[in-house]
Parts: C-alpha cells; sequence; structure tokens
C-alpha cells in the first residue's frame, strides 16, 4: 500500500504540473487557482515572508537556518514535491532559526503534497483521500532545549535528516528556547520514507523550548508518527491526529511539556495511540498529556508504555478499539506498560494515571484493557457518555477532518 501511494503521489505531481522553475523564497510563478505558485529550491537564509492567498512548493529538504525568521501569513499553502531518502522533500526549522506560521480558524496555514489540488481557501482537498500517506515529508523544528540522550551528550541529530546536514541537530541547555509560532496548522499526507523503517513524521519536535507557542495543529495521514517529541519542553494545546500511519502521539527522550486538549482519530495503519517512552541519558525529565479522546481501530492499541516512561496522564477517553485477544489482535485493543513499568513506579509518580474512561468492546472487562494495575484509575462508560475528554469544538472549521465529518462520533 506504501508503494501505490508513493507511485499514486510521482504521477499525480507529474499530472497537475507544479513545476516552477524560478529559485528563491519569495518570487512568483505560474497561476494556480487565482493565486501564484512559488518554487523554494534552497535553504532560507534571510528573513522571508511566504504571503495570503499564494502556494509555495519545497523542491527538496529546506531548511530555515540559524538566526533567520521564517513567517508563513494566513491561508497560505505549502507543498511538497515528490521525494524519499536523502531526497525527501521537508521544511526544517534550524537550532536559532523561527518560524512564525500565525494560521487563523477563518485561513489555516496547509502543508500538503503537490499531488493535491488545493488551493489557499480551501479546507478539504478537491482530490485527496485523507488515508493516503507518505508522498512527501514534514515539519521539523530543531531547539536548544534539553533533552535525555545516550552517552548524555547535549546534542543530537534528528531522525530524518542525514547527519550530512547541521541543521537537523537539536538539543541543548537552555529550556526557554524559542522557536517561534504555530497557529492553526494542518499537516496532510506526509511521512516519506528515508531508509529502511525511517520515516519522517508529520511534526517533528527535537529540543523545542518552552517559550515556542504550538497551539491547534492537524495532522493528517501521516506514514510515521503524528506528532513526535524528542525531549524539549514546548507545550502543545489543540492537537488532532487522523489517520497516522504508525503512532498518533510518540514521547521520547525525556520530553517535559504538556499536550493539552487532543483528538487521536487511528486508522488501518496506526499501532499505538499512544507511544511513551523513557529517557535514554541520566536526565530524567517527565511530560503531561491531559484532556484527550482517543477513537480507535481494530489494527490499533490504546498505548504501549515502555521501559523508564515517566509523566501524568489524565482526563482521556477510549472508544471503538477491538477486544484484546491472544489470537487475532495480540497486543491491541488496550494500554500496556512494558519494561520495568509496574504498578509499583507509577504508583510512586514516575507514572501516573487519573480518570481514565473507555467504551470498551462487548465482553470486555476493565482489566483486560487496562494492564498492569492502570484499571485501578480506570472505569467503563456508554458511548458518549464519558465524562472526560477533548473539547472538540476546539477543531471545528478549521480542521480537514470537521470538514470530513470525521468528529461525529465524538461528544
Amino acid at each position: 500500500m506504501k508503494k501505490y501511494n508513493y507511485l499514486l503521489a510521482v504521477l499525480a505531481a507529474s499530472f497537475f504540473g507544479l513545476t516552477s522553475c524560478i529559485e528563491g523564497n519569495d518570487k512568483p510563478d505560474t497561476d494556480q487557482g487565482g493565486g501564484s505558485s512559488v518554487e523554494i529550491t534552497s535553504n532560507i537564509s534571510s528573513n522571508t515572508t511566504w504571503e495570503t492567498g499564494k502556494t509555495y512548493v519545497l523542491a527538496g529538504r529546506i531548511a530555515v537556518t540559524s538566526g533567520v525568521t521564517l513567517t508563513i501569513q494566513p491561508g497560505v499553502v505549502v507543498k511538497g514535491q515528490v521525494g524519499s531518502g536523502a531526497n525527501a522533500t521537508a521544511l526544517i526549522i534550524a537550532r536559532g532559526a523561527k518560524i512564525m506560521a500565525e494560521g487563523t480558524a477563518a485561513q489555516p496555514i496547509i502543508f500538503t503534497s503537490v499531488a493535491d489540488e488545493i488551493t489557499p481557501g480551501q479546507i478539504a482537498s478537491p482530490n485527496m483521500e485523507p488515508t493516503l500517506e507518505g508522498l512527501w515529508g514534514g515539519l521539523m523544528i530543531m531547539g536548544r532545549a534539553k533533552g535525555s540522550f545516550a552517552g548524555d551528550v547535549t546534542e543530537i541529530q534528528i531522525e530524518g535528516v542525514p547527519a550530512s546536514d547541521i541543521n537537523g541537530l537539536y538539543g541543548g541547555n537552555d529550556d526557554l528556547d524559542n522557536s517561534g509560532v504555530l497557529k492553526y496548522i494542518s499537516i496532510r499526507h506526509g511521512g516519506a520514507n528515508i531508509g529502511e523503517g525511517n520515516e519522517i513524521n508529520g511534526l517533528t519536535l527535537g529540543g523545542v523550548g518552552s517559550g515556542t507557542v504550538i497551539e491547534n495543529i492537524e495532522v493528517v495521514a501521516n506514514q510515521d508518527d503524528g506528532i513526535e517529541w524528542f525531549g524539549g519542553t514546548v507545550s502543545v494545546k489543540n492537537a488532532l491526529i487522523w489517520n497516522s500511519g504508525d503512532d498518533a502521539v510518540d514521547t521520547d527522550q525525556s520530553w517535559a511539556g504538556t499536550l493539552d486538549n487532543f483528538i487521536v482519530i487511528c486508522g488501518v495503519n496506526t499501532d499505538h495511540a499512544l507511544e511513551i517512552d523513557g529517557p535514554e541519558g541520566s536526565y530524567n525529565a517527565a511530560h503531561t498529556v491531559k484532556n484527550g479522546s482517543i477513537k480507535g481501530h481494530p489494527s490499533s492499541e490504546f498505548g504501549d508504555f515502555r521501559a523508564g516512561a515517566r509523566g501524568a496522564f489524565s482526563n482521556l477517553y477510549f472508544f471503538n478499539f477491538p477486544a484484546p485477544s491472544a489470537n487475532n489482535n495480540a497486543g491491541r485493543g488496550d494500554l500496556s506498560l512494558s519494561g520495568d513499568n509496574t504498578i509499583a513506579n507509577f504508583a510512586g509518580g514516575i507514572l501516573s494515571f487519573s480518570k481514565l474512561e473507555a467504551t470498551l468492546a462487548e465482553g470486555v472487562a476493565l482489566t483486560d484493557a487496562f494492564k498492569n494495575g492502570t484499571s485501578a484509575q480506570a472505569s467503563t462508560v456508554a458511548a458518549k457518555a464519558n465524562t472526560v475528554g477533548a473539547d472538540k469544538s476546539a477543531f471545528n472549521t478549521w480542521t480537514w477532518a470537521s470538514a470530513a465529518n470525521a468528529l461525529a462520533d465524538f461528544k
């Protein structure tokens, strides 16, 4: 299926012909649906503004370099050309750079593939399904905040960017670091493969500091994870992840921020709604995940909390997951702790759970769905009778999920 998606992207990109030849960051090119299209062919090394009404086409892996600010005005559409391996398209905000991408509910900023015929002013794609993944890379932000890295080094290279590209370095000691603002952003059809089992996330946050503002984010059909944090202290408010190809929410390397008010809609390829990994070095910060509504799929698991995982998880509602089974659905339809995560650990505060609710498949016991003692903090409810979870009104009008009526099952 992933090979089919990639082939489709190649054919579609050729057919729809977004083939500008102009280099530079803000020169108008061909007319696309009433607005101009600009191809970006090299790194952004001076302060640049992408303007409302225009479409910007990433011709490769484009970095905003240190000391530079990229401003993206409301309603801008950014499209990634087809590419994989070292040629995978992506927009990287390097350490010391900033992105000021402040969309609005009326004019969100959309990142998508060149195969998408969407134009500025549209919310739903006129030609793409919300399941097509891996057609370009994704949005990656690097920062100077702390992370827990093997060997206790202070900086490492982000996954998805070749080691030869120093714009992929992240980490440091400035937890207040500011990489800019993301508001009302929709990221679609990303996750291009750069190597065996190595894809780019929809939104990658590497060592991003708490001075960065990230609110109202939608990630649709990303071949790897929806949003992944690698260390850092940045918080994210109002996030919606739909049809991720691996995990929806993935945390690593002692991320120390907060995810507040989020919706996950698992798809056929979604592995875990939540994957929570532990530290890799001696630094052991923890994060907070709260106020989430999570719709499962027959192939998906509530969450996997791995060795050394830390954090506080509260006000989460799970529904539409399969019944856990020792046969066809082994490891599906449950929240489990692995490695050294035991009831003794999270009772002591390394991991804490509170106010977990679920609408379970018929005949499933609470202890089958919430394992390793987490059932003590959980309860069952009828469909849409949940008292915890996300406020879906935050995602009305501006998300593709809302336009496609994909939020109808949420309270």
